[in-house]
């Protein structure tokens, strides 16, 4: 009896060819931790969030590159260890050409395939002056061509339900994602944001804009009142009035303010499903009781 086709390994897979079979995407963002007790905690995420059998999984890259070490080996680690595909993040903050090159070099060399290309946060933070590196990128959309051009690898991009915070309008903004996916982008993963709304209206402005590939909404449940106030402050954008008030009512109350965060967060992934959006991706912070959480009130497939 012939053999079968090779068993292909997490990191062989590809995210263009998992999004081309028209099935709902669910996939989950991890960052590299800083110490032993935070790479325990995200490890413990990772196996408990493996029986949901994620489309992919992601990992950040920190600002300016701090974290390009832990990126690539927890990547690698995640194609060699489980059964999820793995996405490495890369920006093109404080990095030369050359040092991009070589970032995506050892992407590579590890077998990894897929990445998310930004430009990231000006060095100096979030709403300062954006400055590129010298000999450096200044636009996502040029990262995206260099990816390319340096093998064959699948590359998402970011996008904005209410507009980045630097675009001077909404139709600059879909301008910029029609230029990352005229530089080979085949898929976006959207910011944080609260309301459906947006997601759809940002699918409408791009679609009219001629931007096809598939975008994936990111959904970020809230967990404390703190975490609303840092997650504003990021963005630029404010959280909703109405998701403040549900959630700050149990002020005083963790447990409630987590409960009533994930009651708002399931909400508005029905409000996406139910409107045809392509998946889910949820910013996970290395936890996973709030995905699987979520996952459960949306009744979706386990293992």
């Amino acid at each position: 009896m012939p053999a079968g086709p090779p068993l292909r390994s997490p990191a062989d897979r590809v995210i263009r060819e998992l999004l081309s079979g028209g099935e709902r995407s669910f996939s989950f963002e991890f960052f590299p931790p800083k110490d032993d007790r935070g790479a325990e905690q995200l490890w413990r995420a990772l196996r408990e969030l493996e029986p949901l059998q994620p489309t992919f999984v992601s990992v950040t890259y920190g600002a300016g590159g701090s974290t390009r070490d832990r990126t690539v080996d927890i990547t690698h680690r995640i194609a060699r260890e489980t059964t999820m595909v793995p996405m490495a993040h890369l920006t093109c903050v404080g990095h030369t050409r050359d040092e991009l090159r070589s970032v995506v070099g050892a992407y590579a060399a590890a077998g990894i395939r897929n990445v998310l290309a930004l430009r990231g946060d000006p060095p100096d933070g979030p709403g300062t002056p954006w400055t590129p590196a010298p000999d450096g990128l200044s636009y996502a959309s040029d990262l995206v061509s260099l990816v390319h051009s340096l093998g064959d690898f699948s590359v998402g991009v970011a996008a904005f339900p209410e507009g980045h915070r630097e675009a001077a309008s909404l139709e600059e903004d879909v301008r910029i994602l029609r230029g990352k996916q005229d530089a080979g982008a085949e898929f976006a993963i959207t910011d944080m944001f609260f309301r459906a709304a947006d997601y759809f209206a940002l699918l409408d402005r791009a679609r009219a804009g001629g931007v096809e590939i598939p975008v994936l909404p990111g959904i970020m449940p809230i967990t404390s009142l703190g975490q609303v106030r840092r997650m504003a402050e990021l963005s630029g954008r404010e959280v909703p009035a109405e998701v403040v008030a549900r959630v700050s009512r149990h002020e005083g109350d963790p447990e409630a303010v987590r409960a009533a965060g994930i009651e708002v967060a399931s909400e508005l992934c029905h409000q996406l499903l139910d409107g045809g959006a392509p998946g889910l991706h949820f910013y996970t912070l290395n936890r996973s009781t709030a995905t699987r959480q979520i996952y459960a009130n949306l009744s979706l497939p386990v293992g």
